[in-house]
């Protein structure tokens, strides 16, 4: 990614998407991440979860990385993989943020000090429940 399409980005409306774990698994460089945000841009998080190049739909491992690899804060990388991402997808109305009149679909996660030890303990899972539409699962 060059600095002419990071300018072209600028102004437009689309959500650029980086895949973390896809450039983990193919050895490929990773999305700045923090040159686009610094440049005032959004960014969204993705697995790209195919046999090709990530087998893994690994989220968590996904957001640790934007914060190891692409130098995303934790309250970024939180932000580019669920509000952002439910925009990349164009259901940011219904999705991506705990709101009033949105769709209930979240994680509670184990006790943790504080939501930057999420990217820190990236080797655990601190999924305590899942709730999809408003139903524990």
């Amino acid at each position: 990614m060059t600095d002419e399409d990071i300018e072209a980005l600028k102004g437009s409306e689309t959500m650029p998407v980086a895949l973390p774990s896809c450039s983990y698994f193919l050895s490929i460089p990773y999305t700045p991440g923090r040159k686009l945000i610094d440049a005032g841009l959004p960014l969204a998080l993705a697995t790209d979860y195919n046999p090709g190049s990530t087998p893994s739909g690994n989220m968590n491992f996904v957001v640790s990385t934007a914060c190891i690899k692409m130098r995303l804060t934790p309250e970024e990388a939180i932000n580019a993989a669920t509000i952002n991402g439910a925009y990349a997808m164009g259901i940011s109305d219904t999705h991506g943020s705990i709101t009033k009149g949105k769709v209930a679909s979240l994680i509670i996660t184990k006790e943790v000090p504080s939501y930057g030890y999420l990217p820190y303990s990236f080797g655990s899972n601190l999924i305590d429940s899942v709730i999809i539409k408003g139903e524990l699962v």
